[in-house]
C-alpha cells in the first residue's frame, strides 16, 4: 500500500500528460503529492524533511510551469531536489563530519559505522546522478521524452534500493539472542 501511495503523483502525472499534456499534468501531481503529503501527515502526524522538501519543491515549480506556460520548471524540478540531495549529505558528511542518513535512519535501523559512511557516500554518488541524467534529458530531449524516462526512469531508484537492500542486510544488528 505505501509503495503504490508513494508511486501514486508520478502515475497520475504520467496518465494526464498523455490524455492532456504537460500542464494539465503539472496540476494533476501538484494535487496528488498535496493529497499525498496530507495523507501521510494525518497517518503519521509529521512530515519528514524530505517530504516536506519534495511538496515544496513540486508546488513552487510547478506554479512557476502553471504561471509562466513553461514547462522547463517542472522539468527541471528532479534536478534540483537531486542535486540539493547530494550536495546536502555531502556537505554534512565531509563539512561537518556528520552522517545525516545515519541521523535519520539510524533509530530504525542498527548498522556498523563503517556501513553507514559507505552507504552516505552511496547516496551522495545516486543523488549526483540522478540530478545530472534528469538535467540532461530535460535539457537536449522533448518534454515527451522527458515524461517517458520520468515513468521508465523509475527502474534507477528501485535498483538502487534493491542493491542497498542487498548490501546491508548480512550487516543488520538483530536484537534477538543467538541460540
Amino acid at each position: 500500500m505505501k509503495l503504490l501511495l508513494d508511486f501514486l503523483p508520478i502515475l497520475l502525472f504520467f496518465g494526464a500528460f498523455k490524455l492532456y499534456g504537460i500542464y494539465v499534468a503539472t496540476g494533476v501531481l501538484m494535487a496528488a503529492t498535496a493529497v499525498q503529503m496530507a495523507w501521510v501527515y494525518f497517518k503519521e502526524g509529521k512530515l519528514e524533511p524530505m517530504q516536506k522538501a519534495t511538496l515544496a519543491l513540486i508546488l513552487v515549480f510547478g506554479t512557476l510551469t502553471l504561471v509562466l506556460h513553461d514547462d522547463r520548471f517542472i522539468k527541471w524540478k528532479p534536478t534540483v531536489l537531486y542535486a540539493a540531495m547530494g550536495i546536502g549529505l555531502a556537505v554534512a558528511y565531509w563539512g561537518t563530519k556528520k552522517n545525516f542518513l545515519k541521523m535519520l535512519l539510524g533509530t530504525q535501523l542498527a548498522l556498523p559505522e563503517h556501513i553507514w559512511s559507505r552507504l552516505n557516500i552511496a547516496w551522495i554518488v545516486y543523488c549526483l546522478f540522478m540530478s545530472a541524467i534528469n538535467g540532461w534529458v530535460a535539457a537536449f530531449y522533448s518534454t515527451d521524452a522527458w515524461v517517458n524516462f520520468k515513468l521508465w526512469g523509475y527502474v534507477f531508484p528501485i535498483a538502487f534500493l534493491v542493491a542497498q537492500g542487498l548490501y546491508i542486510a548480512p550487516h543488520i544488528k538483530s536484537d534477538e539472542p543467538q541460540a
